[in-house]
């Protein structure tokens, strides 16, 4: 029998039953794990989870926090707005945890009923659908600028779910709160800087050729991720139901040679309520999966390896954090 040591700090919870199988020559203690590898068939079948359990062992070092275990989180009404088009009704999530002031004012102004009947004036097939009031009329200018909340420092208590080392935009991607981040270390390793990333479903605050001139234009990301956008726009939120609505609002922009969209069939903005403000008939409650947790470490694993037998040939194992969709469920 072979022995070897990982020594790599974990979580003890992170052995649930689900890991009980291996508990033949898994042994777990505070220094980290010792795994034995006997001959013959159990070679196989070590081998295996050796290679499993060091990419979740990596994902735990690098601050996963396995202490909250359930594989779902409940939205709070208050932090939810629920968006009717004319031909669906679609949720978002607010972020205020990484954009405060972004968030907060369109929360606001959610609540005074200022989109209702605003437009998609903007809408790019492959990019982006945005809407607002109309520029420089009385209602646009009755809102205050906001300042870019683009990027926050970190220290090193800070943990997000790791998906991919050296992005092509980032030295790491992951997830914090069901949201799509990337992370970038600063010199000493103690501190760094993250940013949310612009993956499809993201709503950012459109602005003009000012960092600091965003107030009430918003935009969804509808097509290929635009990643050269991250760090220089503010992302507060993320559309958790309804995408395929979002999908559906009219395209404003054509091909060369073809006609106009008149704006009279632009998508309109029915309505736009926090949700805590929708009549409980009406409300939406959904749960969605918990980043934080084992199961969707344990996911980002098993999408990175590809091991369905689709894939005769093995892409690299390449993981972009814009192709991780975090499932939603309605709950009652």
């Amino acid at each position: 029998m072979i022995a070897f040591n990982l020594l790599i700090p974990i979580p003890l919870n992170l052995f649930s039953s689900s890991y009980a199988k291996f508990n033949d020559f898994i042994a777990v203690n505070r220094f980290g794990i010792s795994i034995k590898i006997d001959k013959g068939s159990a070679m196989k079948v070590s081998l295996k989870t050796v290679l499993t359990l060091t990419t979740l062992f990596f994902i735990s070092a690098c601050g996963a926090d396995n202490s909250a275990d359930s594989m779902w989180r409940k939205l709070s009404l208050d932090n939810t707005v629920l968006l009717t088009l004319p031909h669906g009704k679609v949720v978002i999530e607010l972020a205020p945890q990484f954009s405060p002031k972004n968030a907060g004012q369109f929360s606001n102004l959610t609540q005074q009923g200022f989109y209702n009947g605003t437009k998609f004036y903007r809408v790019i097939d492959g990019f982006v659908a945005q809407a607002g009031p109309k520029d420089g009329s009385k209602k646009d200018k009755s809102v205050p600028l906001l300042a870019m909340e683009s990027e926050w420092h970190t220290d090193k208590t800070w943990r997000f779910t790791p998906v991919q080392q050296q992005d092509l935009f980032a030295e790491k991607t992951g997830f914090k709160d069901g949201f799509a981040l990337a992370y970038q270390a600063d010199e000493n390793a103690n501190s760094g800087k993250a940013w949310l990333t612009h993956c499809p479903g993201t709503i950012a605050m459109a602005r003009n050729n000012e960092a600091d001139s965003a107030s009430s234009h918003f935009y969804f990301v509808i097509g290929q991720a635009p990643r050269y956008l991250d760090r220089i726009m503010t992302i507060f939120g993320r559309v958790v139901y309804g995408m395929q609505h979002i999908q559906a609002i009219q395209r404003t922009e054509v091909v060369e040679g073809d006609y106009a969209v008149d704006h009279r069939n632009f998508t309109e903005i029915i309505s736009m309520q926090l949700m805590s403000d929708v009549t409980k008939d009406e409300q939406i409650h959904l749960e969605v999966e918990n980043t934080e947790s084992t199961a969707f470490a344990e996911r980002i694993v098993k999408r990175r390896k590809r091991n369905n037998a689709f894939f005769y040939k093995k892409p690299p194992p390449v993981l972009d954090v814009c192709q991780i969709p975090i499932r939603s469920r309605l709950v009652k």
